[in-house]
């Protein structure tokens, strides 16, 4: 009994904190200011988290009510806002139980370079993904190609970009390449220019094979009149005369409007009987049988 009586008290002597034992924070006046400095840390943490989601709203809502601006920068700049918000309750409440926010701010610095260290390859991923957040070289929906990867953009995280490929499989490219990589945006203009090279023979009338060929493209209602077609012989081929084609149209018909304009002008050019060559070859067969004739007569010849 003895024992465990001097082990109590001990251990009520024992320094916790600041120079006090534990003998000094079970006092009334202790735990009345314990339970004091619970109720307002409770209290501090509930406002900071009902306005840290009235921050984070508010801004996000900046971006949903004007089509002109961008969700994904604002939803970023939203969780950014309420992060912060967050942090400031952290050291308030910190303070209110009489801990020294100062020396916590400097330990926090310090794991923070150290974590930084070691996830140089992430921190990357996550400078790169506010810069694409910032300056929105591509945002979701659109058909990209990034680092010879063709998709839609399904998603825009800090880490990571997801792009959903032809065949509609789930591509995950890392920030760093995106920004690091050139990007072909096909979404971004509104109009883009098909190009085509349709060949025709030698022999064909070139007006008539040209009127053929812009007849049957400007009768379609997805080519642009303006700018003007492009419609030239552009090449002397070995066995066709070769004609460069470019017209306008909208992006959103460019891939199945170019599709269709190959068919079409092919359809177009066999119902006008203009000839559309291929390459051909020419092989001379010489008769075994006669060589050996000849040789055997030159030798005939020579021993005379």
């Amino acid at each position: 009994m003895d024992t465990i009586i001097s082990w109590g008290e001990n251990l009520m002597t024992t320094e916790i904190y600041g120079g006090r034992s534990l003998a000094d924070y079970l006092t009334l006046d202790a735990l009345i200011s314990l339970f004091g400095n619970t109720l307002a840390a409770v209290f501090i943490i509930i406002v900071g988290f009902i306005i840290a989601g009235f921050v984070s709203r508010r801004i996000h809502g900046i971006g949903e009510n004007h089509a002109s601006l961008d969700d994904t920068l604002f939803g970023f700049l939203g969780n950014i806002a309420r992060y912060i918000v967050l942090g400031f309750t952290g050291l308030f409440v910190l303070n209110t139980f009489g801990v020294q926010t100062t020396s916590v701010i400097a330990v926090i610095g310090a794991a923070g370079l150290a974590v930084g260290l070691a996830l140089q390859g992430t921190l990357s991923n996550l400078a790169a993904g506010i810069m694409i957040v910032l300056f929105r070289p591509l945002k979701l929906g659109d058909f990209v190609e990034i680092n010879d990867t063709v998709g839609t953009v399904k998603d825009i995280t800090l880490n990571y970009t997801e792009l959903a490929n032809l065949t509609n499989v789930k591509v995950i490219v890392p920030n760093s390449e995106v920004w690091g990589n050139t990007i072909k945006n096909y979404s971004d203009y509104p109009k883009r220019r098909a190009q085509w090279t349709f060949g025709v023979g030698y022999g064909v009338n070139l007006n008539d094979a040209e009127n053929v060929i812009r007849d049957t493209i400007m009768a379609d209602a997805r080519s642009h009149s303006d700018p003007e077609p492009f419609i030239q012989v552009n090449n002397l081929n070995s066995s066709s005369v070769d004609f460069l084609v470019r017209v306008w149209c909208d992006s959103d018909v460019y891939f199945q409007y170019q599709a269709d304009m190959k068919r079409k002008v092919k359809e177009a050019l066999d119902a006008a009987d203009i000839n559309i060559p291929f390459p051909t070859r020419t092989v001379v067969h010489q008769n075994p049988m006669l060589e050996v004739v000849q040789d055997g007569d030159n030798q005939r010849h020579a021993a005379e």
